[in-house]
């Protein structure tokens, strides 16, 4: 808890050093997000203008529903489906359009924090501090580069509002599972501030839940988010962001689900930071420099539960990504044109060692590589229409040079006031893990594989029926080839487990309403869903994952969610959301070969309310209620086979915030 302290004390003071008084007029103003987009386009875009399907979820929202980490926010997204493995802490992936769970860029303010080779565990990351979230669908590597294949995730830290003001968060989990009246807690404290050149935000954060299981299911999570942007003269802008986060996740099960371990957890410490400098050499031409850095340790120990136990096993690794990136903004006219360059390292180190009653086995590996590239985008806009290209090559060390693309065009309609229609394509790819090209010992990488890519496009219409009345509908269709297979039967003895030899496809429907009224807010989605292998590549082997003429696992063909927020009265607002999540094929491990299994749709009805006990009135304290109901009808389902999901959960919680100003 040390480093948490010092590291917010240090941004509390960068943040304050640079409040110095600035015209509100600023050539560059980092501050205001209203309406606009900054995660589909290398400068801002207001939201009309964007070919791509984007949800946007702000985190006042998020935080007044007593929602606890960013993947339960995102399960309430179309064309995005939340996978977590069991209990609270467990793994939790993401597949967006059908995807694999490594094809989705998610970054925080800005930079990468996937693992090498697309996958992120978002059990990691908590709803704390979040000023908004924005999901952009749709292939995103002639920006980002690798892994952002099917969507990007972009997580904004908070930054300060009005005045100082500080909060403090106290919340109760009761679990249906256990007997005990509190069987988590967790504990929050938020200040932010603001002056009229800079504002910064500092967040401390504890969780600690027992989670479902009879013993060895606790979970912890401790984390500090701080965010610090400030101009210190009229032309540049600074933004510094930084993300520590520590957990601990004890887990009774093996990979089929049984409970046979008292004493197994995973671990996993986490850095995220990054310095951005913007200054505008001329009214037409802006630079800009980012420096980022994500790095985590993490591991499994599972020693002897007791005398009488002959396996062991712990491992520990180490991930580190580096990257600079330079970017210019030259306007001419009504466009943008963007034009940067980025360097990229990526390391890692592995040790691993089993213990069992044939001997001990120690696994240890180091393994980098780097990457350089360039891109351009074009951002247009003339009267209702707006065009957006873009294009990047890659020079990885490893693989290659490689190229991807992206196109969209919207336009408004202007006969028909209110609608507008979007058309994007564009290709991107996911570069191979490093287990993938250098595993040793029961698998064998293969240092030649090529990048995983797809192309994709999209097809939408949105339209506001009246006043606060909108409804959307977007079809979309992908196609993944070069997608790496593992196979426990290699064409020759000695030959690698990895090849590029798969290939599928996703393709679907995303429909989407809201109505916005006065202080009534309701929502509805709906997403159509299918999936094909259409090439199992190394085919014969049992068990394999990918069976020609089969969906991908894990992906259900429907998914429903209609959420609403209303007043009871002028303090009191409720929440209710409603979810329906169709059938879906998964694998059953507790046998080998793994046999195909179908996964039972199932509904989930969650219901809560915050009640404001004394009103923000300026430089007043205010304390405020929250109650939420999870899994109200207390449902029994599974969203990975042989992994029972929490029943009916009850979260009971009291803020009190204090300071502020006009």
């Amino acid at each position: 808890m040390f480093r948490y302290l010092v590291a917010a004390s240090a941004l509390a003071v960068v943040g304050a050093a640079g409040a110095r008084p600035v015209s509100a007029q600023s050539a560059t103003h980092p501050f205001i997000l209203d309406g606009l987009v900054v995660t589909a386009s290398p400068t801002p875009r207001a939201l009309a203008s964007v070919a791509q399907h984007v949800t946007i979820l702000e985190g006042r929202e998020l935080e007044s529903r007593g929602l606890l980490t960013a993947a339960d926010a995102l399960r309430e997204v179309s064309g995005v489906d939340v996978v977590r493995g069991g209990s609270f802490g467990a793994v939790t992936s993401l597949f967006m359009r059908g995807g694999e769970s490594d094809y989705t860029l998610v970054m925080v303010d800005g930079i990468q924090v996937n693992q090498a080779g697309g996958g992120f565990d978002f059990a990691s990351l908590s709803a704390q501090n979040i000023e908004r979230i924005e999901i952009v669908r749709g292939p995103g590597s002639a920006l980002y580069g690798s892994d952002a294949v099917a969507g990007v995730i972009n997580v904004i830290t908070r930054i300060g509002g009005v005045g100082t003001r500080g909060s403090v968060r106290v919340e109760g989990t009761s679990i249906g599972e256990r007997e005990g009246l509190l069987d988590g807690a967790r504990l929050s404290a938020d200040l932010a501030g603001v002056s009229e050149r800079a504002r910064y935000s500092v967040s401390l954060g504890r969780e600690a839940v027992d989670g479902i299981y009879a013993f060895n299911s606790r979970h912890e999570n401790r984390s500090l988010s701080a965010a610090a942007r400030f101009v210190p003269d009229d032309r540049t802008g600074i933004s510094l962001t930084l993300r520590l986060q520590d957990r601990e996740y004890n887990y009774p099960t093996n990979g089929a689900g049984a409970l046979v371990d008292r004493n197994a957890f995973y671990f996993e410490d986490g850095t995220v930071a990054q310095v951005s400098v913007v200054r505008a050499v001329t009214r037409a031409l802006e630079l800009e420099a980012l420096v980022g850095l994500t790095e985590t340790d993490g591991g499994t120990d599972d020693a002897f539960d007791d005398p009488a136990d002959t396996d062991a096993y712990r491992s520990l690794d180490h991930f580190r990504r580096s990257s600079v990136q330079l970017r210019s903004h030259l306007r001419l006219g009504a466009s943008i044109l963007t034009i940067g360059a980025e360097a990229e390292e990526e390391r890692q180190r592995s040790f691993s060692e089993s213990l069992s009653s044939f001997g001990a086995f120690n696994g240890r590996s180091e393994n980098e590589r780097s990457n350089v590239a360039g891109f351009a985008h074009l951002s247009s806009e003339y009267g209702p229409l707006a065009l957006g290209l873009g294009g990047r090559v890659e020079d990885n060390e490893r693989y290659g040079t490689i190229a991807t693309w992206q196109a969209g065009v919207t336009a408004g309609l202007p006969r028909r006031p209110g609608t507008r229609l979007r058309l994007s394509a564009g290709s991107a790819i996911k570069e191979p893990t490093f287990a993938e090209n250098y595993a040793t010992g029961f698998a064998i990488g293969n240092p030649d594989l090529d990048p995983e890519w797809s192309l994709s496009w999209e097809v939408g219409v949105e339209h506001e029926l009246m006043d606060g009345v909108t409804a959307g509908a977007t079809l979309f269709r992908q196609r993944f080839e070069e997608m790496i297979q593992y196979t426990f039967a290699p064409p020759r003895p000695g030959d690698p487990n990895y090849y590029n030899v798969a290939a599928a496809s996703a393709r679907g429907v995303e429909l989407d309403a809201g109505v916005s009224a006065g202080r009534i807010d309701a929502r509805a989605n709906w997403t159509w869903l299918r999936t094909e292998v259409l090439d199992a590549g190394l085919e014969g082997a049992p068990g394999d994952l990918f069976v020609e003429g089969e969906p991908l696992v894990r992906r259900p063909r429907h998914a429903v969610t209609l959420s609403a927020s209303m007043p009871a009265t002028d303090r009191l607002r409720l929440h209710s959301e409603l979810s329906l999540v169709g059938s879906r094929t998964d694998r059953d491990f507790s046998s080998f070969p793994s046999v195909p299994v179908e996964l039972p749709r199932h509904t989930l009805w969650s219901l809560g309310g915050e009640w404001v006990v004394r009103p923000p009135a300026s430089g007043s304290t205010t304390v405020a209620l929250t109650l939420r109901a999870v899994n109200l009808l207390d449902r029994s389902y599974q969203e990975v086979f042989g992994f029972p999901a929490p029943g009916r959960q009850l979260h009971v919680g009291v803020s009190v915030g204090f300071g502020g100003g006009d």
